[in-house]
């Protein structure tokens, strides 16, 4: 996959952090959560090879010192903060459409259903879903 149709997204938060890599076109390629302690260092990993073509931050919790922090990192990779409202609450909706319910469980309404990890790197998908869609960046 080309890098020039990456980005990456990251849903910062005090004890753990969202990060995703997602095509152009919005499609996951991959996410994870990661510790926000040693928080680049992760990243790294995380990317491996791939150079996103852009960054995508949340604006909530902790942004502003992660903004610092990936400006410092990745000097010359374009950032944008995108609105994090409700993004918890449409990364939930995400799982169940990525790992619909087996069993019994399929036959309950998903808003009844918990979640069973956290969806912190979904919710990163969820910001470059919306930065894609919109392009409502601040």
């Amino acid at each position: 996959m080309s890098s020039e149709s990456l980005y990456l997204g990251v849903d910062p938060g005090r004890d753990k952090t969202g990060a995703a890599l997602v095509a152009g076109d919005g499609t996951l390629v991959r996410q994870a959560v990661l510790p926000t302690i040693r928080f680049l260092e992760h990243l790294r990993d995380f990317l491996g090879s791939d150079v996103p073509a852009g960054c995508i931050l949340g604006d909530g919790t902790t942004s502003q010192a992660m903004k610092g922090q990936l400006e410092e990192a990745f000097p010359r990779l374009p950032l944008y903060q995108v609105d994090e409202y409700g993004s918890t609450q449409e990364a939930k909706k995400l799982y169940w459409q990525l790992y619909p319910p087996r069993g019994w469980k399929r036959l309950l309404p998903v808003s009844l259903l918990d979640v069973p990890s956290a969806v912190d790197g979904l919710a990163a998908v969820v910001l470059v879903q919306r930065y894609l869609r919109d392009k409502s960046v601040k």
